[in-house]
């Protein structure tokens, strides 16, 4: 690969294959049920603006970003796909949506307030309203409108004078955890009080299905749902294969080749000493790379095929890996090595790493030479 002559390690996106996973989710739901795009952080660590606009040939109807600052980012290559911002009304910013047609999603009765006083400063027509969603919180307990908020809103109607809800959204605590008793329980429960919540607003949209709760049962598709981790490739339903195509591959550099001798140690804190004489490698890759210090002693990665564990502390640049078990084909300096890929998914290193692939995406790091395909 040209790319490696220079780089340490190369990241590789297949947006071929992200374009297949969205079309997934579209003959899933069928064709009543628009499929957003959630693109926030840098759309997972693979990159906003190409995600976005590979997803936009897919003709994705809206996308979905955190923060004020992705929206805006997006607004300079997509003056005109609609885009809200799943954190909220920035306090003070309310030029910044309308300026830039950003719609954002009210969580709190103050984002109502500020929305609703901006909609008529800015409205010259009464009948004119600016446009917003409504997240009501149905157990996440973090962002959205708690159960007595909604009654304020059920029995003030003037409390939204002036805002045209277009959208109302909320979120599953744990969709993924399916095979748990528990988790079923409260995914049926927030479904159920999603649904009376949507009887009460018959002209706006609904979403409520993340990427696991959209492979669930199809009464949780509603007008729209929102897939993130599952369209780059993670397991949206973690009990069973995986349904979605690979997105990504990562290859890094072998830096160096080494003979280490019984009794010798290896890394940072000498967390790893030698029974026996080893070959190892070390390879140009850490965690400032996103390839987690929790890896430690514990983590994979792959040559020509064959498993080759990490030994000792993952450093800033540099991780160590065991050269012992390679049969055939030895490697050498300046080869690569699979960090991810075929042998190895996000969702594998992550539990190596004992976390979720969330943040395995998310950690991607920015040295990394990013190659789309």
């Amino acid at each position: 690969m040209q790319d490696f002559l220079t780089s340490s390690a190369v990241l590789t996106v297949d947006l071929g294959a992200l374009a297949s996973n969205y079309q997934i989710f579209q003959e899933k739901t069928g064709s009543n049920c628009a499929v957003a795009g959630v693109i926030k952080a840098n759309a997972y660590g693979l990159g906003l603006e190409q995600v976005a606009k590979a997803l936009k040939k897919q003709k994705c109807p809206q996308f979905f970003v955190a923060t004020l600052d992705e929206a805006l980012h997006f607004r300079t290559f997509d003056k005109t796909s609609p885009i809200s911002v799943l954190g909220g009304l920035f306090t003070g910013a309310e030029n910044t949506y309308t300026a830039h047609q950003i719609t954002p999603v009210l969580n709190s009765p103050d984002d109502i307030q500020r929305w609703q006083k901006h909609s008529l400063i800015k409205g010259q027509d009464k009948n004119k309203k600016l446009p917003a969603f409504l997240h009501f919180d149905t157990g996440m307990n973090r962002l959205g409108l708690s159960a007595k908020e909604f009654q304020a809103l059920r029995d003030n109607s003037e409390i939204l004078e002036g805002i045209d809800v277009q959208t109302i959204l909320s979120h599953f605590v744990a969709a993924d955890d399916w095979a748990e008793g528990w988790a079923l329980e409260l995914t049926i429960a927030q479904a159920d009080l999603f649904a009376d919540i949507a009887v009460r607003f018959p002209q706006a949209k609904k979403s409520l299905a993340n990427s696991s709760g959209l492979f669930r049962h199809n009464h949780y598709h509603y007008d729209m749902v929102r897939p993130g981790y599952a369209l780059y490739g993670g397991n949206p339903t973690p009990e069973t294969k995986n349904p979605m195509n690979p997105v990504i591959r990562l290859d890094a550099r072998i830096l160096q080749i080494r003979e280490c001798r019984k009794g010798e140690s290896i890394g940072y804190a000498a967390s790893h000493k030698f029974k026996k004489d080893t070959r190892t490698a070390t390879i140009a890759l850490g965690y400032a790379d996103g390839f987690l210090r929790s890896g430690s002693n514990k983590a994979v990665v792959y040559y020509n095929n064959q498993p080759c564990p990490v030994l000792g502390r993952v450093s800033m640049d540099l991780v160590t890996i065991d050269l012992s078990g390679i049969k055939g084909k030895q490697p050498v300096q300046g080869e690569a090595i699979e960090i991810l890929g075929p042998h190895q998914s996000v969702d594998d290193l992550a539990k190596t790493a004992g976390t979720i692939g969330y943040e395995i995406l998310t950690s991607l790091g920015t040295r990394y030479k990013r190659h789309y395909i």
